[in-house]
């Protein structure tokens, strides 16, 4: 990841996350991660700190769009409709994948997720750069909606960056 990923925080991503995770370990809350586009960059940010493994419980890579139903258990009618790069897809999949990884019944109590088309073509009528973010806090879920530039490499990067962003600004 490049050390230009993190919003607001250009000089120090490695640090960020690393106080994400001891603040989520802090006040006793666990993570689950799906992810699309990111294919396990999302995932493997949140594990590289240490203590990391007393907030996050797992992650899916739900890389091909029937995994998302299937696995994850995304609305298929939604996913027939709309293709997987939609917002309330991302919500979907943040709110799910909770409960696909509950540890010894209990679900993770933050979900995230990420969908969208990294390139180098279009998918299904959405645009390179394209992306969905979901965020899945008790009750609320939401979608961040992204348009990004650059190569496949670095709207992953990106990605990933406005992820950990957008999951520390919810709680």
């Amino acid at each position: 990841m490049s050390d230009s990923v993190i919003p607001g925080k250009p000089d120090a991503p490695a640090t960020f996350i690393t106080e994400l995770v001891a603040d989520l370990a802090a006040r006793g809350l666990t993570l689950a991660v799906a992810e699309s586009l990111t294919g396990g960059l999302l995932t493997a940010e949140f594990v590289r700190p240490a203590g990391a493994s007393a907030v996050v419980v797992g992650g899916v890579v739900a890389y091909d769009t029937a995994l998302k139903a299937s696995l994850l258990g995304v609305d298929q009618d939604l996913l027939d409709a709309h293709g997987p790069v939609h917002p309330e897809v991302a919500r979907q999949m943040a709110d799910r994948v909770r409960h696909v990884l509950a540890v010894d019944g209990r679900p993770a109590d933050l979900g995230l997720s990420t969908t969208g088309v990294a390139g180098p073509d279009p998918q299904e009528g959405a645009a390179v750069g394209t992306v969905f973010i979901g965020i899945a806090v008790g009750r609320r879920t939401d979608a961040v909606e992204l348009h990004l530039d650059g190569s496949r490499d670095q709207i992953r990067a990106r990605v990933v960056g406005e992820a950990v962003a957008a999951l520390a600004a919810r709680i």
